[in-house]
């Protein structure tokens, strides 16, 4: 995976609520299905931090071989001025977060139980688009989008995970047999990608949760991740500039889910009525 850092400082982050958000909109070879379309969404935007939970359970036609985006928001209101798109280079992922995309076969995705099903993951390299293979059979899938915002990981539970589910149904595929996980059971809170410290010392790897993509020409991937799993990567060294309408407030009051302490903290500090200002760790207070 390639993790994606946005060159700034922690002030972005109480600018932008503290990345709380939401999966709401499905694109297939660039052409988006509608908003909310086909998508089981959340009714709240908070994360999960019990990676133990059930909760870490989540009809579009997809050709096999199409590429998908996913779409993120901070709320159910979709693309607008005061709830800005979080794709590709979202603005509130300030320190350093994971994407990855899973899959499940089953009989209808319509259906409602979402619990015991087999996923396979498809995608871990940060971005927010991923290739549906071309050798999967054909057929039902649920489209498990997820985000995994490391900035509270020093401890556990820390990690916070933001999920989404997508109804699809993938034409002209294959018949390869994917090796699968399940939800929850895959990831452990000792995993060293869940519980990790991105501040000191600097992060020069970081060690992917859950099992290897699967790919066409690679086979499955084992059912169980290794711990600790191989593929590691080092951090980018490219940046990418903040927005200048996202500085921190150095006086007033900060919004919900904003920053509002940590060492080298500048910003402000009254956290907003109804919101009181959490110690997540050393380097990073949160209003709550």
């Amino acid at each position: 995976m390639k993790p994606q850092v946005i060159a700034t400082t922690l002030a972005l982050f109480s600018a932008q609520a503290a990345a709380h958000t939401i999966f709401q909109e499905l694109y297939v070879n660039g052409v988006s299905a509608g908003h909310l379309k086909g998508i089981r969404h959340p009714t709240f935007n908070g994360p999960i931090t019990d990676v133990t939970s059930n909760d870490v359970i989540t009809i579009i036609n997809v050709p096999a071989g199409a590429t998908i985006t996913h779409e993120w928001h901070h709320s159910l209101k979709g693309p607008e001025p005061s709830n800005p798109m979080i794709l590709l280079v979202p603005a509130i992922w300030v320190l350093l977060w994971a994407k990855k995309v899973y899959l499940a076969k089953v009989p209808d995705a319509t259906q409602e139980s979402v619990t015991g099903l087999k996923w396979f993951k498809i995608a871990e390299d940060g971005k927010a688009s991923a290739v549906i293979p071309k050798c999967i059979p054909s057929g039902n899938y649920f489209l498990r989008a997820e985000i995994v915002a490391l900035h509270g990981a020093s401890t556990y539970p820390g990690a916070q995970f933001y999920m989404g589910c997508a109804q699809i149904n993938v034409t002209g595929g294959g018949n390869a047999s994917p090796a699968t996980v399940s939800f929850p059971g895959t990831y452990s809170g000792t995993d060293p990608g869940i519980t990790v410290n991105i501040y000191y010392p600097p992060l020069t790897n970081y060690v992917i949760p859950g099992p290897r993509p699967f790919t066409c020409d690679a086979g499955s991937s084992p059912t169980t991740p290794a711990t600790p799993n191989p593929s590691t990567t080092s951090r980018p060294t490219s940046t990418t500039a903040a927005p200048t309408t996202s500085a921190p407030p150095t006086s007033g009051t900060v919004p919900k889910y904003g920053q509002c302490g940590g060492i080298g903290w500048t910003g402000a500090t009254q956290c907003v009525t109804g919101s009181t200002c959490k110690v997540i760790n050393e380097y990073y207070y949160q209003c709550t």
